[in-house]
């Protein structure tokens, strides 16, 4: 009975280490923060550094989570909620930072919006006992994000290569990604929610 029971407390603990990866992707933006209100080379290319460091954690969190069967409710939320973070605290800060070529405030604002819509209906899915996890087109949309604000905050030409350019296409790709992985969550949530209220009733008659 004990060596049964073992199994559900490793998959709940809080402390594993794919939620600790997640918490220091949390951790590092006030960082992040700091590095970008200096617009010079060293201080963009070591945000870039520290910011390609983190998302190679948002892979191996999801890596480590399901070989050792530590996926867990709370991982499913803080995840994407890391990610989120980062990304929207990163966009704001290069689209408020003063130098040439810069980032339309506005494009900021639509990634924003779509975040902050879904962190919502997330958040109004758990309030039903419905656990949304990330979607395979939420996944695709986070590695073009990631490209983009990697080369958005290298800034420079490196080697050749207009590293803005390369991260104003992958921030266009990814925005229009979002705005229809993100319509397409909000449909997920309305029908999950059609099907649970369904279950209501028939269980009340």
């Amino acid at each position: 009975m004990i060596a049964r029971d073992t199994p559900a407390v490793v998959t709940f603990r809080v402390w594993n280490l794919p939620n600790c990866l997640s918490l220091f992707r949390i951790a590092i933006i006030p960082i992040l923060v700091y590095l970008l209100i200096f617009p010079d080379r060293f201080s963009s290319g070591l945000a870039a550094a520290l910011f390609f460091f983190a998302s190679l954690t948002d892979y191996f969190d999801g890596y480590l989570a399901r070989r050792h069967k530590t996926v867990s409710d709370l991982g499913k939320i803080l995840d994407p909620l890391a990610d989120k973070l980062m990304i929207i605290a990163v966009l704001i800060m290069l689209a408020a930072m003063d130098r040439e070529p810069g980032i339309p405030a506005w494009l900021v604002v639509v990634v924003v919006a779509r975040e902050t819509a879904v962190t919502i209906i997330r958040g109004i899915a758990l309030a039903e006992g419905i656990v949304m996890a990330s979607e395979d087109l939420g996944k695709y949309k986070f590695l073009l994000q990631a490209t983009a604000v990697f080369s958005l905050l290298l800034h420079y030409t490196y080697f050749g290569i207009d590293f803005f350019t390369v991260g104003m296409y992958f921030l266009w790709m990814s925005t229009f990604l979002g705005v229809w992985s993100g319509v397409n969550y909000h449909v997920k949530f309305f029908r999950l929610l059609k099907a649970k209220a369904g279950r209501r009733v028939e269980l009340t008659k």
